[in-house]
Order: structure tokens, then C-alpha cells, then sequence
């Protein structure tokens, strides 16, 4: 079977005094450890970065859109370049893939019921074999939920969703191994 990691807006902008995202120190070093299983099995890792538009910290000239610094980059990984939530929509993530023969996405990232959620149901729609790391994702706390209300509700959510590849397989990154 082959593997992609998917790591979706782990950029700098999204990591502020001001936009605290929850256990950020730990889910990046989750990420960087399921990035080097996925290298040692041959399989990729995609780093996905939101081009915000101009003024947003997350447009491509803003210092806000660069990765953040703690993430091991490799210099075979790819890159993907969106502007809305869905990682697939106008992007060129979909033929990486497919060139490569990827059958299983595990999806990774910054903002669990934004970005990483609207990837999610787009990669099982697409008919992806899809695992969901339930401790390689954040978002910050919201008005209505903490942060992790809204992770703990997106795992229990995408363990039961319907679709053509059948749910997401949601367990702790320690758990997913990768050959």
C-alpha cells in the first residue's frame, strides 16, 4: 500500500501569541515523528500551505505563510498550495498522488474543523483510503467549544462518517504504522 502524509497549514501565521493552538509543541513532534515512518516506508509526505490574500498573515509574502520552523522538511517532500479549506480543490495535490500511486492518506495540520476537516471528507469522497492521527491535529478555542471539544467531536465524527472508502481510521499517531 502506498502511503502520503498530509500536513495541512502548519504555517506560522496560524501559531501566534494571539491564535494559541492546542498542544501545538506535541503535535508537531507527532508530525515530525509519522513524517520519518512515511519516508522510512518509501511512502510521501505533502506539506499543503494556505495562500491567504493579501493582508491575511497567511498570503505568500507575509512571514505568517512559511512552515513552522520545527517541522522536519526533507528535501524530497512535496508542496501544495491552496486557497480555500479543501487541500484538493484548484490545487495540484490530487496528481501528486495519483503520479505516485498513493492509496492511503494520513492527514495531519492546523485547523481541525476547517482545513484538515474539509480534507478529510474530500480524500473519502475521492474514494482514499484515509487515517486520522486523533493527536496530529489542533485549532484554537472558539466561542461555542475548547479546542479539544472540537478535536475530540471531528475524531468521533470522522470514525462514523459515510462514504465510499468507508470512515476514517482515527487513533493515536503512536498507533499508525506504516510499511
Amino acid at each position: 500500500m502506498s502511503n502520503a502524509l498530509i500536513i495541512i497549514d502548519m504555517q506560522q501565521g496560524s501559531f501566534t501569541s494571539e491564535t494559541p493552538r492546542y498542544d501545538s509543541d506535541g503535535v508537531v513532534l507527532r508530525i515530525n515523528a509519522l513524517a520519518a515512518r512515511v519516508r522510512a516506508g518509501k511512502g510521501i509526505v505533502i506539506f499543503v500551505q494556505h495562500d491567504g490574500p493579501e493582508g491575511d498573515p497567511h498570503h505568500p509574502d507575509a512571514s505568517g505563510w512559511h512552515l513552522l520552523p520545527e517541522l522536519e522538511v526533507r528535501p524530497n517532500d512535496r508542496f501544495v498550495r491552496k486557497g480555500s479549506c479543501d487541500s484538493f480543490l484548484t490545487t495540484n495535490l490530487q496528481g501528486s498522488l495519483s503520479s505516485s500511486s498513493i492509496e492511503h492518506l494520513i492527514v495531519t495540520g492546523c485547523a481541525t474543523e476547517f482545513c484538515v476537516d474539509t480534507t478529510i471528507r474530500s480524500a473519502l469522497a475521492r474514494g482514499y483510503r484515509t487515517t486520522v492521527p486523533a493527536d496530529a491535529h489542533t485549532t484554537a478555542d472558539r466561542a461555542h467549544l475548547s479546542a479539544k471539544e472540537i478535536i475530540t467531536h471531528h475524531n468521533a465524527t470522522w470514525a462514523d462518517f459515510i462514504s465510499p472508502a468507508g470512515p476514517a481510521e482515527v487513533r493515536p499517531s503512536s498507533d499508525i504504522h506504516v510499511t
